[in-house]
């Protein structure tokens, strides 16, 4: 029993057309017209394959497939439909319509399973307008609270809670996803590897037995802002040029780090944002990640000692909020263990790695037995349009979750 790798690259390509941008990349952030028209898609197919349907709270799509009822609790597979701005077709989106195809291989074949197996596509997995990436995630295992969420907005002013509602979730509806946490027994997320360790290995798929963790915080530099002609240069405090230089500094403390940690600031605001003023306020967004909480904090901390220098040398104040500190995490042995069994069973090669990005995996794996699979990228492509994986390490890598997800049915009690 294998899955239709024609089938699921027929799906890839359909759902690439929302939110296609004129270079072949694309946008889909969660709650953008895009977003609402697949999810729409992806919430009919999964009606006409039999399923029971159901969005929460945190508008998570849910579908249900029945098991024969001689286990108590369900197999759970899926991941995320939104996108980065002008991103790949594979990110997210390959997870999901792999799981859908693999509850079409087994209805094919007229498999039932001992426990219910389920398909998720969490919301807003990715960085948002909103600043809550992971937000489906979090919110569906108790991170992320209704008190969090009913006053953010978004930078135009749209409220959460309305784009919640439009998409058919609501904060009233936050406590039945507690009560449903006891149900989820197993999580499995497939992905693409983003990053080039499996390509340098020539090996289509790997078991993921670690998550990263992952800090933000959105920094505020804030200077004065004055007339670009008549304001003399010993007379400035621009808070864009202090900005500079503190995004330098930190690439070269992590460059220097002895670690596998990393450090990026990919979000900048400039304000007012014209030619002729100097800049008065920057906000920007610093990340670390790495695969100890002390890596982590031992970065950022000596990040933010030189940041106190530059605040004290160009006289500019620097405020910072931490808007996440998602901690590594460690995932299930014994759902790793199904995964690598699945591959011996298949004969394909295997390997063991650490995630370096972050995923809904890393949230699930508090309520659940968790762990995932990554295929291979070509060339480490992800979050850019040249992202891709082919149809033979897809067709692989499906193959080996389908047989993990039998395994998995059998072993769970």
């Amino acid at each position: 029993m294998n899955i239709s790798i024609k089938r699921l690259q027929n799906d890839i390509e359909k759902y690439a057309r929302y939110g296609k941008e004129p270079n072949s990349g694309i946008t889909r952030p969660s709650f953008s017209e895009a977003d609402f028209e697949v999810r729409d898609l992806f919430i009919d197919e999964l009606k006409q394959l039999g399923l029971e349907v159901k969005v929460d709270g945190a508008s998570n799509i849910w579908g249900l497939m029945k098991g024969n009822g001689q286990k108590k609790g369900t197999i759970v597979i899926g991941s995320h439909l939104d996108t980065v701005p002008n991103g790949g077709k594979y990110d997210g989106a390959l997870g999901v319509l792999v799981a859908k195809e693999i509850i079409r291989t087994l209805k094919d074949h007229n498999i039932i399973l001992n426990h219910e197996l389920e398909i998720v596509s969490f919301t807003a997995e990715e960085p948002n307008d909103f600043n809550l990436s992971t937000m489906g995630s979090r919110s569906f295992t108790g991170k992320l609270l209704p008190e969090h969420l009913m006053d953010v907005t978004d930078s135009k002013g749209t409220r959460l809670t309305d784009c919640f509602k439009k998409a058919g979730g609501g904060l009233d509806h936050f406590p039945e996803m507690v009560q449903a946490h006891k149900d989820k027994k197993a999580f499995i997320e497939l992905h693409i590897e983003q990053g080039k360790r499996l390509e340098q290995q020539n090996i289509s798929v790997a078991s993921v037995n670690k998550i990263v963790g992952i800090y933000r915080d959105q920094v505020t530099v804030i200077g004065e802002a004055n007339h670009a002609g008549t304001t003399m240069m010993e007379h400035r405090f621009d808070a864009l040029t202090a900005a500079a230089e503190m995004v330098l500094v930190a690439e070269k403390i992590a460059r220097e780090d002895v670690k596998d940690t990393v450090c990026t600031i990919g979000k900048f605001n400039v304000f007012p944002n014209a030619a002729n003023i100097i800049p008065g306020r920057v906000e920007f967004i610093l990340e670390v990640r790495g695969e100890t909480e002390e890596d982590i904090q031992r970065l950022a901390a000596n990040i933010k000692e030189e940041w106190k220098k530059i605040k004290k040398a160009r006289k500019v104040n620097v405020k910072e909020r931490n808007i996440l500190n998602q901690k590594p995490v460690h995932l299930d042995m014994d759902i790793v263990a199904s995964i690598e069994k699945a591959a011996q069973e298949h004969d394909v090669p295997i390997v063991r790695l650490a995630s370096m990005a972050g995923h809904d995996a890393s949230h699930m794996a508090d309520i659940s037995k968790t762990a995932m699979i990554f295929v291979k990228s070509i060339n480490g492509k992800s979050h850019c349009p040249e992202e891709y994986s082919t149809p033979d390490d897809i067709e692989i890598a499906g193959n080996v979750m389908l047989q993990a997800i039998l395994n998995v049915d059998e072993q769970l009690d």
